[in-house]
């Protein structure tokens, strides 16, 4: 009779620990195939290395709220970039220093002594932070990156500055030395500092101010990205992010120097959305290209959005490339290729000619990709409409007389915070080629990330519809819009 009660509790517990994992995964809002923690705040993706086989992507994380507090560095591990596992905290706040963004290595020569060459440590580099003091320490680990430690003599660079922070490093070949990328916010700066142990480090040159100088600079990113269509060949970028946004600058580095090629008053983004920051990118990795990731969200309201028990995603992660677009080098991200293997049947439409008209798809869903092929009209706004009922939806169109994508929630819940819906508009400058437009959607539960013509131009926002807002159409305010192809998948889920 004791072992029968005894293996109902056990079935009972068992059950209950299943449908706590089921509902906890199953919020409204809760994105389906975007990584985010199982509870409690994320912000800025850090120390993002590949490694033995796995992708880690740690990222600022509050393990006691699912608002801003208490900076710690979360972590996940992945075999695809696709699918994620949640592992313990990987560097906890302590003594009253937070730990802010950062980057992570593989010293594969053991060159900061924190392991062997047998045993190559995984070594991170982060800003330690209080109110009055923001320093660069390092971590390290031996065991493929379960346990970390703190580095004994941290700090490993102080200029007693309150803020300075947020260190990228590379290993430059070239020179046989680690680089390190590194943010002064004020001064709209980024500093250059080499190091041949990733603990003794002397700046070898600075860039900036440069571009947009709103705001404050941070979360630096500098590496070499391959050019599209020409094997061999790569320029250099680095990536800045400033208040709710980001830019990029396209050049050239000598070993000591960033030297920018992108024309004086150009700004270049490498998404124009409302919901996308701090994205920094895994410069080595078995696809042959960076693979950046970013943070959905915005600090404008990012506090405020109506989740629960988690607060902030990661983008889909963007394979990168440059292209000479009108003289300019551009930013060329696509979605990571294993994206597509969550794909479900597809539901297509094609060949649908409008008329100043909006037409209701009999396709419904609120966690599907999209893929849309579109000659737009002459005039007014061609596009789609996802998350549609009740008289709301989210706009996705090609405005002909700018020449502009333009992403609009106004017409979609703002109830959450004031800020959120004071700006509702995204807009990116976008070309017709051969009088047509190809767009990708990604719509996971609150995040549409749109990419524009194979990734020439993305753009990411939040959105909070009601479940049954799964409605989707397509419109024109203008004449002989054709929709030569429209293609649904419904996507799987990654939990």
């Amino acid at each position: 009779m004791k072992k029968h009660l005894l293996y109902l509790f056990l079935c009972c517990m068992l059950n209950g620990t299943v449908m706590a994992q089921l509902k906890l995964y199953g919020e409204s809002y809760r994105p389906q195939f975007h990584f985010t923690p199982e509870r409690n705040w994320m912000n800025d993706p850090n120390g993002l290395v590949y490694y033995k086989g796995q992708y880690h992507l740690f990222y600022q994380y509050n393990p006691f709220a699912n608002v801003w507090g208490h900076m710690s560095w979360g972590h996940a591990v992945s075999k695809d970039l696709i699918h994620w596992k949640q592992l313990p905290v990987a560097l906890e706040e302590e003594n009253g220093i937070m730990i802010f963004s950062g980057s992570a290595v593989v010293d594969t020569k053991n060159s900061s002594g924190l392991g062997s060459v047998q045993n190559p440590p995984l070594v991170a580099i982060y800003t330690g932070s209080t109110d009055t003091l923001q320093t660069q320490n390092l971590a390290y680990s031996t065991d493929n990156g379960l346990q970390w430690a703190k580095y004994k003599s941290n700090p490993v660079l102080n200029e007693n500055k309150k803020d300075f922070r947020d260190p990228n490093v590379f290993w430059y070949a070239p020179e046989k030395k680690w680089i390190m990328s590194l943010s002064y916010p004020t001064t709209h700066q980024i500093a250059f500092y080499s190091s041949v142990n990733l603990r003794d480090w002397k700046q070898v040159g600075i860039f900036g101010p440069a571009g947009d100088t709103t705001g404050v600079w941070e979360c630096p990113d500098l590496m070499r990205v391959p050019i599209y269509d020409q094997p061999g060949s790569y320029k250099w970028v680095l990536l800045t992010s400033q208040n709710a946004t980001m830019q990029y600058f396209v050049g050239n580095f000598d070993g000591k120097n960033f030297t920018s090629e992108t024309p004086n008053g150009t700004t270049l983004k490498p998404d124009y959305g409302t919901d996308y920051y701090a994205a920094i990118a895994y410069h080595s990795n078995p696809i042959g290209k960076p693979v950046s990731i970013g943070w959905v969200n915005n600090w404008n309201y990012a506090n405020q959005i109506p989740t629960y028990p988690w607060k902030g995603a990661a983008s889909l992660p963007r394979t990168l490339q440059l292209k000479k677009i009108n003289d300019v080098w551009q930013l060329i991200q696509q979605p990571v290729a294993a994206l597509t293997t969550l794909r479900k049947q597809p539901v297509i439409y094609s060949n649908k000619k409008i008329n100043k008209t909006t037409e209701l798809l009999p396709f419904k869903g609120n966690v599907w990709e999209s893929e849309i092929i579109m000659q737009p009209a002459a005039t007014g706004e061609t596009g789609l409409q996802l998350a549609v009922g009740n008289g709301l939806a989210l706009d996705i169109s090609y405005n002909a007389a700018n020449k502009q994508l333009v992403v609009n929630r106004s017409n979609t819940p703002d109830y959450f915070s004031a800020a959120f819906a004071a700006k509702p508009i995204s807009i990116a400058p976008v070309r017709l080629l051969n009088n047509e437009i190809k767009l990708q959607v990604f719509f996971d539960k609150s995040i549409v990330e749109v990419f524009v013509n194979n990734g020439e131009q993305v753009l990411t926002v939040q959105v909070f519809p009601a479940e049954e807002n799964n409605g989707v159409a397509i419109y024109s305010t203008g004449e002989n819009a054709l929709f030569k192809r429209v293609t649904f998948w419904p996507m799987k889920s990654i939990w």
